[in-house]
């Protein structure tokens, strides 16, 4: 990584760019920022700088943005061995009156696995049912939101030697509040049959579950079962409230879908993207022995890259590279694997009459997807393997898609990789402090060669983060501002991890809290935001000069407005310090008018103060208008900054004065 630059005096302040100055102290201070805003002083930022990285941790997807509201609908999370452990299905009634089981019964070849139902009680006797009936319910994830006046589609397929009756009901956790139910009646269902219903709830309830009843003797199989809100994004399977989350973040660019999960901690366990195509009834899922947990991959290959489209984000492909944590394929057999991933890529990008280019047309998307960039493999530069599996990848992608950009897992920021590479990976996990100095981690980096993908930052020293901070974010913000000034060198960056259903938080912080019926932004979601226009803008040379040392950081763009085709200076602040400070800006090369402009900060009472459930905009984004004393010619003015605060002016430029004057 780059090396760190000590304090900066005002004298070190000539540097092109921005310039950085810590520690703080509690008082107050002055500073000046001199914003070069003429033509030939400006640089573009690619426009794919800040994006996004979903991960299989947390319940992200299972139980997250996949809206699948069944946990184990196909009660394969207990292994291929029967009889298994059906959890989270849970027996209900009396435990005399009913058994529950598993067989290799399925009429799914992938997955074989059903639950028996073998009820001993009827409503006539020798053993009477209670009223209730008995059966079998699940709680889904952690409880199921349903909401009043919304519908909801139940699939399941089932069999029995003899008639069924049975009620399938939406509950609240203890049964005892109906939320909606339907009859499931038949005469004849010896063979496994396909079942579809619709519930109308009838009454809210953000913990409920999902319950099987009847009052009627016999065994009845039931296998892949599956209830989803018939209302989720353009009804592709995405739980609306996170959709939007990460929509409003506008990402360039999704990589997807890990992280360790596509490694596994043994290779059994890596992710199989053939595995995760097709019919949902068809996907065997699998077990992901990192986060420990069974995903049914109903948010698959398909749906990731669907993803991508509908964010209007460019997908970024990890694949398993024949290593997992604790295992790896030696270089001299990996042709397999190989193939598996060029399979991928004509699933992707192939045309219509390609072989697996038709697999993908016949699951409804017949125009190729816009995949441009892949990474071979997650964090193992340092594996045995790794370098040769690698070159024999790369050598196969590049020749039979020499477009395709690809990703080295070994860091290039400090010395050159010995393999050929696009872009090298970057991820870095640290204390408050550290990020914060990180501002400089890029300055020394070669400028020829392969380029830089953050594709994982975050503070996570618990006590400068927490489950989500204002100190976090701040710090976070100001190596963000360090990316945007290095964008030559550095092409991607995104936060790590993405989602965190709170009750399985396998990592902290996060940057997207959510339940089953709520979610929430931490302060470093929200900083996010912060970034979003700089995809593509004009990157203008600035220099900040102070009368004593503060830790304050600045960043000057130029960025088009699509709602109303102006073009507006945006200047971004971090004061990471404990005071407040007084910023004398002057802004050589276009004028500003200050009709319509505003200021945005991001700052709480407290460094350390989080969001929650209970006050979701505690630590958040608050947008005024601009109310700065601006000099008479419209080349400067001046603004105060709060102590611990990301801040964000945007301005209105006059169309005339846009990059006007010389350097």
């Amino acid at each position: 990584m780059g090396s760190s630059r000590g304090p900066c005096s005002v004298l070190l302040c000539i540097l092109v760019g921005f310039c950085a100055f810590y520690p703080s102290s509690a008082t107050d201070f002055t500073a000046q920022l001199f914003v070069n805003a003429t033509k030939d002083s400006t640089t573009t930022i690619p426009d794919t700088l800040f994006g996004i990285f979903f991960e299989e941790i947390n319940h992200a997807g299972a139980g997250g943005l996949w809206a699948e509201l069944v946990d184990n609908r196909g009660f394969e999370a207990g292994g291929q061995a029967t009889p298994s452990d059906i959890a989270p299905w849970f027996i209900l009634g009396d435990e005399t009156l009913l058994v529950l089981s598993t067989d290799r019964s399925s009429c799914f070849e992938h997955n074989k696995v059903a639950l028996r139902m073998e009820v001993f009680c009827d409503s006539k006797g020798p053993i009477i049912c209670p009223a209730e009936g008995v059966g079998v319910y699940n709680p889904g994830f952690w409880g199921m939101n349903i909401e009043q006046g919304m519908n909801y589609k139940l699939i399941l397929y089932l069999r029995s030697y003899n008639p069924i009756n049975v009620s399938a009901s939406l509950t609240d956790s203890t049964g005892s509040q109906t939320l909606a139910t339907v009859k499931i009646i038949a005469s004849s269902v010896s063979n496994w049959t396909r079942m579809e219903f619709l519930f109308a709830a009838e009454a809210t309830n953000p913990n409920s579950r999902l319950q099987l009843t009847t009052t009627q003797s016999g065994v009845i199989w039931f296998d892949q079962v599956s209830l989803m809100p018939v209302d989720t994004y353009k009804g592709r399977g995405f739980r609306n409230d996170l959709f939007k989350m990460l929509a409003d973040i506008k990402p360039a660019f999704l990589r997807f879908p890990g992280g360790c999960f596509i490694e596994g901690n043994r290779l059994p366990n890596a992710v199989r993207w053939k595995d995760t195509i097709g019919p949902w009834e068809e996907r065997p899922g699998h077990y992901g022995d990192v986060w420990d947990y069974w995903t049914d991959d109903g948010l698959g290959h398909l749906e990731f890259l669907q993803l991508a489209e509908d964010l209007g984000a460019l997908p970024i492909w990890v694949f398993n590279n024949a290593i997992s944590l604790h295992g790896e394929v030696n270089t001299s057999i990996i042709l397999p694997f190989i193939h598996e991933i060029l399979d991928g890529l004509e699933f992707a990008k192939g045309d219509a009459s390609s072989t697996w280019g038709s697999v993908r047309a016949s699951l409804g998307h017949p125009e190729p997807f816009d995949l441009r960039y892949v990474a071979i493999g997650n964090e193992e530069c340092q594996m045995k393997s790794y370098r040769g599996n690698y070159l024999r990848f790369y050598d196969a992608i590049k020749h039979f898609y020499p477009d395709i950009q690809i990703i080295s897992n070994c860091d290039g920021s400090s010395q050159k990789l010995d393999h050929p590479a696009d872009m090298y990976d970057y991820h870095i996990y640290t204390d408050a402090n550290t990020m914060f100095s990180k501002y400089h981690a890029f300055d020394y980096s070669a400028r020829d060669g392969p380029k830089a993908f953050v594709s994982e930052y975050a503070v996570t020293k618990k006590e400068d983060a927490g489950t989500g901070s204002l100190l976090a974010a701040l710090a976070e913000a100001g190596f963000l501002l360090g990316l945007e000034r290095n964008s030559d060198i550095v092409e991607m960056a995104s936060y790590a991890p993405l989602f965190v259903n709170t009750h399985d938080r396998r990592w902290n912080p996060d940057a997207i809290v959510f339940n089953s019926a709520q979610v929430y932004g931490t302060p470093s979601y929200w900083m996010q935001q912060f970034f979003v226009e700089s995809n593509g803008a004009s990157l203008l040379n600035s220099t900040l000069q102070a009368s004593s040392t503060t830790s304050v950081l600045a960043s000057a763009i130029i960025w088009k407005n699509t709602d109303d085709a102006e073009y507006y200076l945006r200047l971004k602040f971090v004061n990471f310090g404990s005071g407040t400070v007084s910023l004398k800006i002057t802004i050589n090369g276009v004028k500003i008018n200050t009709k319509s402009s505003t200021v945005t900060t991001l700052t709480s009472n407290n460094v350390l103060d989080e969001n929650s459930f209970d006050k979701p905009a505690k630590v958040a984004p608050v947008k005024a208008p601009l109310t700065a004393d601006v000099d008479a010619d419209g080349k400067g003015m001046v603004v105060t900054l709060s102590q611990h605060s990301l801040t964000s002016i945007d301005v209105l430029t006059y169309p005339d004065s846009l990059y006007a004057g010389t350097s």
